[in-house]
């Protein structure tokens, strides 16, 4: 009699146990539930607004269908319930709400951790519907076809939280107000020194420093912090005299070749070939806001492609009548170096800089000198900043390291320092082709680690257009990269 009691006992408390887990789960996965947790109020609101808060059909969808993987494996399924969950509970309880980079934090690239492929899949099981659009079923198809490496996400960010400008053509992007002073003529320098040029037809002007031609090791030496293998070996490079763009080219530079070249309204399957010497065809209209709502001016001007970059210089240099161009990755090392031989052109023990070891993970890095010449992770509030945030370095020069990661005109080969001859290297160049241009500096969401002088970088073309909704894709215009943009060098012989 007594077992049996037990025994009843025993299911009626398991019994309990289960209905109390079954009601947790259930009340801790309802919308109300997770938005009383939320302190970003235009999430919620945003939702509402969605295509999965407010559609023809009427249905909403529950905000756990997306932020937590399907409940097919429940281990998986409650490990990240609780990871997400607590991870919320703390930043709610713990955390100051007002610091907290809501922009930075509503990216596809920060809710690729918290929303899931195969809950996606769940509900949108037929990738092509009837209503589907032709843009759609090309970006549905290169996701079949490499679908280990796309995130639903980044195209359909907005049919969660809703954003009115998804996919929609900036057709009033580069428009000018009127100018009050209007250059007739560029300027015209007088023998090997800095100079401010001017572009004709406009008001924007902008600095060139003379960057003195030398010697220099270039590459990291062997044992430094962070050293990657591309970096090596190191070789001894002489550079020409040349001149150099003060700031990374600006809003205001780029607006100017936007404007000119004539090219509101034309769409990407209207591309003319280039004409004459004055027909330079420029860039088709972006999509979505290129700045991305930081500004434009004198911040650095990104997702511009480096061929729209290459044209740049090819129309400013038949407006100016000089040779603008991009700088060699060699040019660029010896001008970001400016006589300095270590891993940045200012002193400080560099791995004091990265928010790494128990310490700094838990107080911060060091960031007393670099942030006063850097603008990277540390200090730049998830966006770029103007140059006057920062001191230039001893060639003149500012921004050369973080803000914008910038191109170089040679094309990117891991292993190209071990194939230069032994010796002092002239001016050189890099490979003639490959599939890749080099991009050095790093940018305002990297680490000390990446705006290192002797840190090297490519591009990547297909990623960076993934989301780009045309049909063919921008040749202009990156749609999935806002980290780099370029500087222009002006040769002097």
């Amino acid at each position: 009699m007594r077992s049996r009691f037990i025994f009843i006992a025993g299911v009626l408390i398991a019994v309990g146990f289960i209905i109390l887990v079954s009601g947790a789960y259930r009340l801790t996965s309802s919308n109300r539930y997770c938005m009383s947790c939320h302190v970003h109020v235009d999430a919620d609101n945003s939702w509402i607004l969605s295509t999965h808060g407010s559609n023809d059909a009427g249905m909403q969808v529950a905000c756990v269908s997306c932020h937590l993987p399907e409940k097919k494996n429940i281990i998986n399924y409650s490990y990240h319930k609780a990871r997400h969950g607590f991870k919320d509970l703390y930043g709610f309880w713990f955390k100051d709400h007002e610091k907290f980079d809501w922009e930075a934090r509503s990216t596809a690239q920060a809710a690729e951790d918290f929303v899931y492929v195969e809950s996606c899949k769940a509900c949108h099981t037929n990738l092509f519907p009837a209503d589907l659009s032709d843009e759609g079923s090309d970006a549905h198809l290169q996701y079949i076809r490499d679908i280990g490496n796309r995130r639903c996400i980044k195209c359909h960010l907005h049919v969660g939280h809703y954003n009115p400008d998804a996919h929609a053509s900036n057709l009033s992007f580069g428009e000018a107000e009127a100018e009050d002073t209007i250059y007739s003529t560029a300027f015209n320098p007088e023998g090997f020194v800095s100079f401010r040029e001017q572009l004709p037809g406009t008001s924007v002007t902008f600095k060139m420093q003379a960057v003195p031609g030398g010697e220099y090791m270039m590459g990291s030496q062997p044992g430094m912090p962070f050293i990657q293998s591309d970096e090596l070996p190191q070789r001894q490079v002489k550079i020409d005299s040349f001149w150099m763009g003060e700031t990374e080219v600006s809003w205001n530079e780029f607006l100017a070749f936007f404007n000119a070249t004539g090219s509101q309204g034309r769409k990407e399957s209207q591309m003319p070939a280039n004409q004459d010497v004055d027909g330079i065809t420029g860039p088709t209209p972006p999509w979505g806001a290129p700045d991305q709502g930081w500004g434009m001016g004198e911040r650095p001007a990104i997702t511009m492609s480096h061929y729209a970059a290459t044209v740049y210089c090819e129309w400013l240099s038949r407006l100016t009548g000089k040779h603008y161009r991009l700088p060699t990755e060699a040019e660029w090392e010896y001008a970001a170096r400016a006589g300095s031989q270590g891993t940045y052109f200012f002193e400080g023990n560099p791995k004091r800089y990265v928010r790494e070891g128990m310490i700094r993970k838990t107080f911060g890095p060091d960031t007393s000198i670099i942030s006063s010449y850097v603008i990277y992770e540390e200090n730049s509030n998830g966006k770029t900043q103007p140059p006057s945030e920062v001191a230039s370095n001893p060639f003149g020069l500012k921004n050369m390291l973080g803000n914008v990661a910038e191109f170089c005109l040679d094309y990117y080969d891991p292993d190209v320092y071990g194939k230069y001859p032994a010796g002092l290297i002239k001016n050189p160049m890099g490979p003639r082709n490959g599939e890749a241009h080099s991009i050095r500096g790093g940018a305002y969401d990297q680490t000390a680690r990446e705006v290192r002088v002797s840190n090297r970088d490519f591009t990547r073309e297909a990623d960076w257009v993934e989301t780009d909704p045309q049909i063919p894709k921008s040749i202009w215009w990156y749609s999935d990269c806002k980290n780099v943009g370029f500087r222009v060098v002006c040769e002097y012989n």
